[in-house]
């Protein structure tokens, strides 16, 4: 699966002038690579009567929702096999990204997860006004970008997506979860309060819960990651220095105490994890509840903790893995 985020990244510098974006979008044959995915998206049909999925694989589909033509990529590992329910993990990219960005085993390793715990790895593209689908965004509360302006029904776009895939699939209703970077960590948040029926559980990296209102009908779990040193959605809340919204985001502890109240946890934490660099903090469940998990690393800023480094950010922590974090929390559940 082919980035189109640096695509994106150079556009950005373009229009924005961030210094950000400048670092990130230096390499003059990204344009090449734009108009030769804008092509193929182009010719590229909807599909309204989504193909079945039968064997392990990468799959790219599209279809119309609301109007707007949505794309979604899809990895079957290598141990799925038709007659049994496999559980499906929703992979939100970050804002200004795309799916494919997301579905980069070199950055995030999802697809590399997804081979060793056996989950359908689904990696939907966010709204963009361009037709390659780049400098996606989500509308998840108060960010981010032209998704929130336009209000785009992105949980009606997900719910689609998931409702899609269990018909292309065996998917363990049961078993489906969502886990999002930054803007998608967002969305995750939204979506645990919007969808509580389809979503088992949320794990958002490096972004906090923004949304207007919040009202499950049943308790969510949640494993939450974060860098204390995080500049674009900054640990203890506001605008951060290298943030390119304009958005006061909510602080972690802020997320963190809303759900312990909404999944009626414990509303004191016991160290569950503790390693040079990172510790886990964990409220759990009372009677009728969900618990809820901190993750905190030292370093790392805007990232994925155990991931790989991107261009443009710092080196991501490797006190952690949120991957192999957020799948166990996933699986003992």
């Amino acid at each position: 699966m082919t980035s189109r985020f640096l695509v994106g990244a150079t556009m950005l510098a373009v229009i924005t002038g961030t210094a950000v974006a400048q670092r990130v979008g230096e390499r003059a044959q990204i344009f090449e690579r734009v108009r030769e995915r804008a092509a193929q998206r182009q010719t590229k049909q909807a599909d309204p009567n989504p193909s079945r999925i039968t064997a392990p694989g990468d799959y790219r589909f599209t279809f119309v929702h609301d109007g707007i033509s949505r794309e979604y990529l899809v990895h079957v590992p290598k141990s799925y096999r038709p007659n049994r329910p496999a559980p499906l993990l929703l992979a939100l990219h970050g804002g200004g990204g795309d799916a494919d960005f997301q579905s980069d085993d070199a950055k995030y390793g999802l697809i590399g997860k997804s081979e060793q715990a056996g989950f359908i790895a689904v990696f939907p593209n966010g709204y963009s006004r361009f037709a390659s689908g780049i400098l996606a965004t989500w509308n998840a509360g108060a960010c981010c970008g032209k998704a929130v302006q336009n209000k785009v029904d992105d949980v009606g776009f997900l719910k689609e997506v998931i409702e899609r895939v269990s018909r292309q699939a065996n998917v363990d209703r049961n078993r489906v979860f969502a886990t999002g970077m930054s803007n998608g960590a967002m969305m995750s948040y939204r979506l645990a309060c919007e969808l509580p029926g389809m979503i088992r559980a949320i794990a958002p990296v490096a972004g906090t819960d923004n949304t207007s209102s919040c009202s499950p009908s049943r308790p969510v779990p949640v494993i939450h990651f974060h860098a204390k040193d995080d500049s674009h959605v900054l640990f203890n809340g506001g605008h951060g220095p290298d943030s390119l919204v304009n958005v006061d985001f909510a602080s972690v502890p802020a997320s963190i105490n809303k759900w312990v109240t909404l999944n009626r946890a414990q509303p004191t934490a016991k160290r569950a994890l503790t390693v040079p660099g990172a510790h886990c903090d964990l409220y759990p469940a009372r009677k009728g509840g969900a618990p809820v998990e901190l993750c905190v690393t030292d370093t790392g800023g805007h990232s994925w903790p155990g991931g790989g480094t991107q261009q443009g950010r710092k080196q991501p922590s490797k006190a952690i893995s949120a991957n192999d974090l957020m799948w166990d929390f996933f699986s003992g559940l």
